[in-house]
């Protein structure tokens, strides 16, 4: 008989049998044998349901034939466009396997045993996982109203404090960090603190309601811009993501950085969503934009309450538990996040997907909740 190892016997660090592994929401592959003649809509992963684009697919295949050679490890050209994009130097910007990777090669470079990290308590999970693999000292701080509460932040600043991680917008709420406050945390830290602004989901926010991160960082704030390929450019399967710092701080990421941390085919479809693809990806954050608003728009008149969101997903309430509403969509092949792991019981996260895929959503969840409220007797 085949003996059963615990994990405390295999000789793993205590911070590897204490960390949770990431949970995405469900896949289409996971239901897709219940609904062998019907569309499944996956709405849970705030995914671009347009991407990748016609001349970044066109590029990657293309590129296809270069496989047996590594990438140049200076990503030389990607990095002078992002530069001309985010009006920067290139010697500011590095790449990495996704915003995830980058992330991570943030923690290696930043956390020892000793450290403190301060994190919202409701936003993207991996930065309480990177935290507690690397043993810093994890302080959580609460959301007010859905929305990150800069001056708990700074209320929990201490001199061990090493990192604060900020999603903006957050996620799963879709909700932004007051620019002002973000200038009076940096004034707060210590000088051994970093701020990490993971952007994501900036380019589905207006322009004026981020924060200058290019002028912050060419005045010396300590700040970290991560930004990636995932979302607006429609490349997630490519896993391709950057930072933008100070130049020393690009230095100390490449170093920790595995080599050639970023593959062919991504930098191909990155290189051409940029120099070709701006157009069509312009029409389409427009485009999730006004999903996004007539998405808010219906489940306010559903009596919904509804969180204004800067992202490319929106975050309701609903009167029944959020596990219970996704489970029943779930029967009819409608994916969606319950934001219970939150800590929001009665919230579920929905993004934004193509035309025909919210319209099944919204009368989908009409006809659910209404089944539900004859069900219990409401």
């Amino acid at each position: 008989m085949k003996a059963v190892l615990s994990l405390s016997s295999l000789g793993l660090r205590k911070a590897v049998e204490e960390i949770k592994p990431y949970q995405p929401g469900k896949f289409a592959e996971d239901i897709i044998d219940n609904f062998p003649n019907h569309e499944i809509v996956k709405l849970a992963s705030n995914e671009n349901p347009y991407g990748p684009y016609t001349n970044a697919i066109r590029s990657m295949q293309e590129e296809v034939n270069n496989l047996n050679k590594y990438p140049d490890t200076s990503f030389k050209i990607l990095r002078e466009l992002l530069g001309t994009v985010h009006s920067i130097s290139p010697d500011c910007i590095c790449l990495s396997h996704g915003a995830e990777g980058m992330l991570q090669t943030i923690g290696k470079c930043f956390l020892s045993e000793s450290d403190e990290v301060i994190i919202p308590d409701a936003t993207y999970s991996l930065y309480n996982e990177i935290s507690k693999i690397m043993g810093a000292k994890i302080v959580l701080s609460p959301l007010k109203d859905y929305c990150i509460d800069m001056e708990a932040i700074v209320s929990r600043i201490t001199p061990q404090t090493k990192l604060i991680w900020l999603a903006n917008p957050n996620n799963p709420t879709g909700t932004i960090v007051n620019k002002v406050y973000l200038d009076h945390l940096l004034e707060a830290i210590p000088s051994t603190s970093w701020v990490i602004l993971d952007e994501a989901y900036a380019e589905f926010s207006d322009y004026n309601t981020l924060p200058d991160r290019v002028r912050l960082i060419q005045e010396g704030k300590r700040l970290i811009s991560v930004r990636t390929f995932s979302k607006a450019y429609g490349l997630a399967g490519a896993r391709l993501g950057y930072a933008i710092a100070d130049e020393k701080i690009i230095t100390a990421i490449n170093t920790v950085s595995e080599p050639f941390n970023a593959n062919r085919i991504a930098i191909a479809g990155a290189l051409a969503s940029i120099r070709d693809d701006q157009s069509t990806m312009q029409d389409t954050i427009a485009k999730i934009k006004k999903e996004r608003f007539k998405t808010e728009e219906h489940l306010k008149r559903m009596g919904l309450r509804v969180i204004p969101s800067h992202a490319n997903f929106v975050l309701f309430e609903v009167p029944f538990d959020a596990d219970e509403v996704c489970d029943e969509l779930l029967q009819q092949g409608i994916i969606l996040r319950s934001c219970s792991a939150w800590g929001y019981d009665h919230a579920i996260r929905v993004t934004i997907g193509m035309t025909h895929e919210m319209e099944v959503f919204r009368k989908a969840l009409e006809n659910t909740l209404n089944m539900l409220e004859q069900k219990k007797g409401r």
